[in-house]
Formats: C-alpha cells, structure tokens, sequence
C-alpha cells in the first residue's frame, strides 16, 4: 500500500474515533439536551427589530433576555422533558438563541434553549461564519437558517457545515 494511502486510511480513522468519542460522550448524560427540543424550542425570527442588517436587509433585534426568562425555559426543559439542568452548574450553561442573533432570531421563548458548555463548544464556531458569509452576501438568511438548525441537531456535521460555510 503506499503511504499516501495509508495516511488517509488513518486519518478517516481518527475522524471516526473522534466523532464517536464525542456521541458517547453525549450518549452517557441525560441530564441535559444535546439540541433543542422542537416542540419547546422551534426558532423564530425576529419581528420587532432593532435594525437591519447585510446586503439582504435582515431583521436584527438586539440581545434581551432577561434572568427571570432563563430559569423558567430551564425549569420547563426539567419538567416537561425529564432533564436535571436546574440541579447542574449553571456556568456550564448558556441560554442559547437557536436561530442566532446575528442571523435574524429572536429574543423569543420559541427562539431559546439551555446549551450546555459541552454542546456549544461544538456549535459556535459556526455562526459567525455565517453571519460573516451573510455580511459579504453570499449567504441567504433561509440558507443561514438552515446550517443552523442542521448543525445543532447534528453535531458531528457541524465541522463540515464550518467547512462549506467558510468555502463560500
């Protein structure tokens, strides 16, 4: 075999032992969601903006969530689907946007969700590369959303969704 071969028979390897490692890792707790829960959580744009943005003229509404808000979408993730957030850390996380804010969502119940460090770690990077890519107009706000949405259901697809975003 030549090593050229071989190199990116190991590669594709560890690629796969790396995207396994991390579902078992996400596999092993149950305490909290690793992707918004559609019916709690199904996105929404934003509708009373702030300003507007990019060459396609896109809703913008600045960051407001309040404390109160917060507590109650993780007490409704606990109580209406089985989590234990509100016994964890809450540094480990975030209340998440999932149709980001620079992509056009909104401050909305629909539009939150509690995002555990472990998750957004994985999920960030992508979007402000879209953002970007929707900033230099080559980047539809529907397509946006749809990155979005599949790479935060999908996370072992969000290093090759950062790839085609960033080849734009």
């Amino acid at each position: 075999m030549s090593k050229v071969f071989l190199r990116l028979a190991f590669a594709q390897l560890l690629t796969s032992a790396l995207i396994l490692s991390s579902s078992l890792a996400f596999a092993d707790d149950s305490r909290f969601p690793t992707q918004p829960d559609a019916q709690l959580t199904p996105g929404a744009v934003c509708t009373h903006p702030d300003s507007y943005r990019y060459p396609e003229h896109i809703a913008y509404c600045s960051r407001a969530v309040d404390s109160q808000t917060k507590k109650d979408i993780i007490a409704q993730y606990d109580r209406e689907r089985g989590f234990q957030i509100e016994s964890m850390n809450r540094g480990d996380f975030k209340i998440d946007h999932y149709i980001p804010l620079c992509a056009g969502g909104a401050n909305d119940r629909d539009n939150l969700w509690p995002q555990h460090k472990s998750v957004y770690a994985i999920t960030d990077p992508l979007e402000p590369a879209i953002c970007n890519q929707m900033a230099a107009g080559k980047l539809t706000q529907a397509r946006a959303i749809e990155i979005i949405k599949q790479g935060k259901a999908h996370l072992d697809q969000v290093p090759d969704l950062l790839k085609q975003v960033n080849s734009l």
